[in-house]
């Protein structure tokens, strides 16, 4: 009797020490959350199991991504395991880094991001009234850029107001707003400013 308690006792406790469904997802737990390569013992100790059961278990893992043609690898690198970007999808990744980090905004989304920045909150009507032109496909690029955001909408108007986000101060170097440089010298009064805009955007 005493016995058969204990082996319950010891498996029940295995499970809880474990803290997953199973080994491999365990291990995948932590390497997807780890900055760096993870060594075997690193990890054994992390799960609670014995390090050959995790080595084992680590290149299992990795021999099933390999036969999955997963978009990933799990490679043992510097002392430690890591998950990283399979050679054969090299080409989708560099050209989404290309696109996403060397594409330079249009004259257009540049001027459009300045208003926004410097009129914020600002309506599309308001953004349109000072450009002159129709801007919704140039505020849909700000948005998928990550530069501007939604920032409620106008009560009076009931107009979605944009702002500037904080992946726009970060590319410029700026700690907040207040660093933007002064324009007030190259702008007519702001009362004057926004009375032609509320003209402008009505339509009269």
């Amino acid at each position: 009797m005493s016995e058969t308690t204990d082996e319950v006792t010891t498996v029940d406790d295995s499970d809880d020490e474990l803290g997953a469904p199973s080994m491999g997802a365990a291990l995948e737990a932590l390497l997807i959350v780890a900055v760096e390569p993870m060594p075997t013992v690193t990890l054994a100790q992390a799960t609670r199991r014995p390090v050959d059961e995790v080595e084992a278990a680590l290149h299992e893992l990795a021999a099933d991504y390999e036969r999955a043609e997963r978009g990933f690898a799990l490679r043992e690198v510097a002392g430690g395991w890591r998950y990283y970007t399979r050679d054969t999808c090299s080409g989708v990744v560099e050209r989404w880094v290309l696109d996403g980090q060397q594409a330079r905004l249009t004259q257009a989304s540049l001027e459009t991001l300045a208003v926004i920045a410097y009129r914020q909150p600002v309506s599309r009507a308001r953004i349109s009234a000072v450009r002159g032109v129709n801007v919704d496909g140039v505020l849909r690029t700000l948005q998928s850029r990550g530069l501007i955001e939604e920032a409620g909408i106008d009560q009076s108007s009931q107009a979605i107001l944009y702002r500037t986000t904080a992946y726009f101060l970060e590319r410029l170097g700026i700690a907040s707003l207040d660093d933007l440089p002064d324009l007030a010298e190259y702008l007519p009064d702001l009362a004057e400013l926004d009375a032609v805009l509320d003209s402008v955007a009505a339509g009269e």
